[in-house]
């Protein structure tokens, strides 16, 4: 992969990234910032972003979404749980909740 396609694939992925969180903090701001691990603030200025501005920020050469597994328990409780998915699921969901929203410093 060239350094190009890889730009593209980051552009890609932050431009489905941004209109996906942008369509979840319509649809439930609640819900939406428990599960984007983002603040109230940050959920307030994706969902006043139109059109132009997501483009903008999607080309940036950086991720805007990160992986939340800060604890290597939560990723082999998601990963390496065989008995019960959804049990599984439930567990990680509620270590998640007491990790704090991320901050933009």
């Amino acid at each position: 992969m060239t350094p190009n396609d890889m730009m593209a694939e980051i552009r890609d992925s932050n431009l489905s990234y941004l209109m996906l969180a942008q369509q979840m903090i319509r649809s439930d701001k609640v819900t939406a910032i428990f599960r984007l691990g983002i603040g109230k603030e940050i959920a307030d200025l994706i969902e006043g972003l139109n059109n132009a501005q997501i483009l903008k920020l999607a080309g940036s050469n950086m991720m805007l979404a990160r992986f939340r597994f800060d604890d290597s328990s939560i990723l082999c409780m998601l990963t390496n749980y065989n008995k019960d998915r959804a049990l599984a699921q439930s567990h990680a969901a509620i270590l998640m909740a007491g990790q704090s929203v991320e901050e933009i410093s």
